[in-house]
């Protein structure tokens, strides 16, 4: 790099956002996640051996994923490459493939690639990765904000080490500040700050565990604030929540926000109250809840508390989801919301939901038993020999499509586990139970 190249990164690392100039460059300068980069623990260990293999750090925005990267690409021999999956194509990826052979034939060295936002990567640009991650060729690091389980190639994800990045603490993101505060050049040590106790705690708070959104508001606190008579930049309770504006609700899978909500509407849908359920529903869209995770519970709420009675739900639920995947947000508001009032305002029952959980607990108490001759398999090679389907009554072949037959072993024939209630469809399925349960016990 020439002078005038240096000068030009110098003057864009001054102009770069307080975050992006306070991030960690080492192990020791990490603060928060002690549960993967603490003393002893795995990611730490392989990073300080530089033995990675692949892996993908799944977490809410600003938690530290990029910055995990970061530094692994100061501490590994390896060659390190970066992606950004939202603007990266299957172009992208052959060119970094191709750079990764030459590296491994002329260096004997291994390439580690860093990819931001994996999730944005579809199947073919993961498919794409994937022979090459399987043949160690690349070692990949995923970042993620969305579960991996839902939104990474199956295959990539059963070749990669997942860790869990949670929101940073309120203490985290309070030593990030006083830290930030005290570092000359980098950071805001070169302003006389005065930070009172209670606007750093105001700013954690209202930073929801984003380290970016701290800074952000930090920065933004001490540049705006002219200083007093003494020449001291007063950051008080009223200038930092100024700086923080409202508060933005996060959600992750460690959330208690995130977990409240959702029991909130699913509990609104199960006792019939459209009004609260389009409310919660509200919250969880303002709050930038993923709306993929609402149709999934929207499936579930169909499912579990509304059943037969009412069998459209289900299919309205998963009609929901899909077109909520195609349309997306703002639009896709109007989709859960018609899904919730439906859901609400339907009949209610979860006797399948009961009858499963039953059927499980007593295969898992007193184990599974066989099936009975008469209901075997008939078709594969020698069943038939060996008795498999014999005596089997086709109800077809019946009037009414129903022959009383017995479908439990016989220290079962007495259970019943479905138990259809007397709400919506529910009622006729009850009453035409009770009839062929009748024939059945010879009533």
């Amino acid at each position: 790099m020439d002078l005038f190249g240096m000068q030009a990164e110098a003057e864009q690392q001054r102009n770069a956002p307080l975050a992006a100039r306070m991030r960690p460059q080492s192990l020791d300068e990490l603060i928060g996640q002690e549960q993967i980069v603490g003393p002893g623990k795995l990611l730490r260990r392989a990073i300080e051996t530089d033995r990675l293999t692949s892996l993908i750090l799944y977490g809410p925005p600003g938690t530290g994923k990029t910055t995990i990267a970061r530094v692994i690409a100061g501490s590994t021999k390896r060659t390190f490459r970066t992606l950004n999956a939202v603007t990266a194509g299957v172009a992208d990826i052959r060119k970094v493939v191709d750079d990764a052979k030459d590296a491994l034939s002329m260096y004997q060295q291994r390439t580690v690639l860093f990819v931001d936002e994996i999730h944005r990567f579809n199947k073919s640009q993961q498919d794409a990765l994937l022979p090459h991650v399987e043949e160690g060729l690349i070692i990949l690091i995923g970042a993620t904000t969305e579960n991996p389980f839902f939104e990474v190639n199956a295959a990539l994800l059963s070749r990669s080490q997942i860790f869990q990045l949670n929101k940073h603490t309120e203490e985290d993101l309070i030593r990030m500040a006083k830290k930030a505060l005290s570092v000359p050049g980098r950071g805001l040590g070169d302003y006389n700050v005065h930070a009172a106790d209670d606007a750093l705690q105001h700013l954690a708070r209202y930073a929801e565990g984003d380290a970016r959104r701290l800074y952000n508001a930090l920065e933004l606190s001490v540049l705006s604030t002219p200083p007093d008579a003494e020449g001291t930049i007063q950051v008080t309770l009223e200038v930092a929540a100024e700086s923080i504006q409202r508060r933005i609700v996060r959600y992750d899978k460690n959330s208690d926000q995130h977990y409240d909500t959702t029991s909130a509407l699913i509990k609104s849908i199960r006792g019939s109250d459209p009004d609260a359920g389009l409310y919660w529903l509200a919250k969880m869209i303002d709050a930038g809840e993923d709306p993929k995770f609402i149709g999934r519970r929207l499936i579930i709420s169909a499912s579990e508390d509304i059943g037969n009675a009412d069998p459209r739900a289900l299919q309205i639920a998963l009609a929901a989801f899909q077109a909520v995947e195609v349309i997306g947000l703002p639009e896709g508001r109007l989709i859960l919301a018609q899904a919730v009032t439906y859901l609400a305002t339907a009949p209610k029952s979860n006797a399948s939901y009961v009858g499963i959980n039953r059927a499980l607990q007593i295969i898992r108490e007193g184990g599974s038993v066989d099936v009975p001759p008469h209901l075997r398999d008939a078709h594969y090679k020698g069943a038939a020999k060996l008795g498999h389907g014999q005596g089997y009554l086709y109800p077809h072949d019946f009037p009414g499509n129903f022959v009383e037959q017995q479908y439990l072993p016989d220290e079962l024939r007495e259970l019943t586990l479905y138990q259809p209630t007397r709400n919506g469809y529910e009622q006729v399925l009850s009453e035409r139970l009770r009839h062929w349960r009748g024939e059945r016990n010879g009533g």
